[in-house]
């Protein structure tokens, strides 16, 4: 019984030591004060939301083109299916910053699509300028309603509007 408890002793001992130094070692950076960042370390290319507000508009064939590419990149590659779109229809302005001017800009559009599988569907979109990849150009991000097989823009593509 005496050989346990010596042994446990010890154990919590070098434990309570260790704890003890993990303290000391985090107290200074802990406790010190906080400074302003100086000129080295000051980032020049963070200066703030500076949007123009130009992104196409609904109906611009760059944008339809890259949906439809995009589109037809998605299904081939996550569900292994052929679909694609191959015309656009009726496609209109939804809404045009709709939170105000602060805020990234976006168009949000709606339209009818007709795929391959020779079905006519409605599809939301969205041009987001900043939006695109690294945020060099405008991006665009749609949910064609039937086809959102992840839901991530449930239900019915209704998340996909402003």
């Amino acid at each position: 019984m005496k050989r346990v408890r010596a042994a446990l002793g010890a154990s919590i001992g070098r434990i309570a030591a260790t704890a003890a130094v993990a303290a000391l070692a985090f107290a200074p950076v802990s406790v010190a004060p906080a400074r302003a960042a100086n000129l080295l370390e000051l980032n020049f290319w963070l200066s703030g939301p500076n949007y123009s507000g130009v992104v196409p508009a609904c109906d611009s064939q760059e944008a339809l083109d890259l949906i439809a590419t995009r589109f037809a990149e998605t299904e081939r590659r996550f569900w292994a299916s052929s679909l694609s779109i191959t015309d656009f229809e009726k496609v209109h302005e939804i809404a045009f910053r709709p939170w105000g001017q602060e805020y990234q800009p976006r168009r949000y559009c709606r339209g009818t699509v007709f795929t391959n599988d020779l079905k006519k569907r409605v599809i939301y979109y969205s041009i987001i300028e900043d939006g695109g990849w690294t945020g060099a150009t405008w991006g665009v991000e749609w949910c064609v309603v039937g086809l959102d097989r992840n839901y991530a823009y449930a239900p019915s593509c209704k998340m996909a509007g402003p």
